[in-house]
């Protein structure tokens, strides 16, 4: 099967940066997107940005700017740089892809806890 592996979570001061990292690992053909989203306490979970396989971006409107996402399709991995962290990102933010095993399936990372306070 597929694993999604994050890292890179952790406790940072409002104005702060943090890079997450997740890795998939597996019997894998193809990764087609990859993305990540956040789930905060009480809410839903949302979309945070997505990258397609050939580099096309997406963002949610609370992150432009201050969020950039990449991947690396020879490593199989997709990165979120964090800048300008706000109290209100603190959440678990889980990786997401879309993977070619035998057929297409969607998978999910464990989630890693950001938080955002001084």
């Amino acid at each position: 099967q597929v694993q999604l592996v994050e890292s890179g979570g952790g406790l940072v001061q409002p104005g702060g940066s943090l890079r997450l990292s997740c890795a998939a690992s597996g019997s894998i053909f193809s990764i087609n997107a990859m993305g990540w989203y956040r789930q905060a306490p009480g809410k839903q979970r949302e979309l945070v940005a997505a990258i397609t396989r050939g580099g096309s971006t997406n963002y949610a409107d609370s992150v432009k700017g201050r969020f950039t996402i990449s991947r690396d399709n020879a490593k199989n991995t997709v990165y979120l740089l964090m800048n300008s962290l706000k109290p209100e990102d603190t959440a678990v933010y889980y990786c997401n892809a879309e993977v070619l095993l035998a057929i297409w399936g969607v998978y999910w990372g464990q989630g890693t806890q950001v938080t955002v306070s001084s």
